[in-house]
């Protein structure tokens, strides 16, 4: 499905990531996640590989809680179960393979901004622009893409390396981030613009 035509009335502005200020945040790709990672696994392996040939800075987030009782928040309230830190259901998926260099950034609340270390980390790296992609596309995704933009961060969002529970949410907030926060782009546009200059 074409996304972007989809939402081509909101997503009118033009931008590209500038690679040596350019960061991808791989959002929440956990197991508890299972279904909703398969169908868009390989066009985030496919943009993590692109970022390791352009030398960018690779994060990973996990989101989970120690104590649902105690750092919870209202998302306890909200939710029936919550991810356990630690659990199997915690745990990346197998086909991500972090490395050594790459950072994983481990939180608790939708925004992978709010009480972790990200925003610190991103600007010892010289960090401006940022590249979205996980799950799930309205909540996580869509939380850290609008904090990041009040962090003052270009984001480009990517409507095929995201993905939520069904389409209309995934549609309404692709709309919203054009809207008012993001550039909307596509694996394919990404890819061969990080590879630019790269020999397969």
């Amino acid at each position: 499905m074409n996304h972007l035509e989809q939402i081509k009335n909101y997503n009118t502005r033009r931008a590209l990531p500038i690679l040596e200020k350019t960061a991808i945040l791989v959002i929440d790709m956990q197991h508890y996640f299972h279904g909703l990672v398969a169908p868009i696994l390989d066009n985030v392996l496919c943009l993590i590989d692109a970022c390791r040939t352009a030398q960018l800075k690779i994060v990973f987030t996990r989101h989970g809680v120690h104590d649902p009782q105690n750092d919870g928040g209202m998302l306890t309230t909200w939710w029936d179960d919550l991810i356990v830190h630690g659990s199997e259901a915690w745990q990346l998926n197998k086909e991500l393979k972090p490395n050594s260099s790459d950072l994983i950034i481990d939180k608790n609340r939708y925004s992978a901004f709010q009480g972790t270390a990200l925003d610190d980390l991103l600007r010892k790296n010289g960090v401006e622009d940022v590249i979205i992609s996980g799950v799930m596309t309205n909540l996580c995704c869509e939380t850290t893409a609008r904090d990041a933009f009040g962090h003052d961060y270009r984001v480009f969002f990517v409507a095929d390396a995201t993905a939520t529970i069904n389409e209309e949410l995934h549609l309404a907030t692709l709309k919203n981030l054009a809207y008012g926060f993001s550039y909307i782009t596509d694996t394919k546009a990404l890819f061969s613009h990080l590879t630019r200059g790269h020999s397969a």
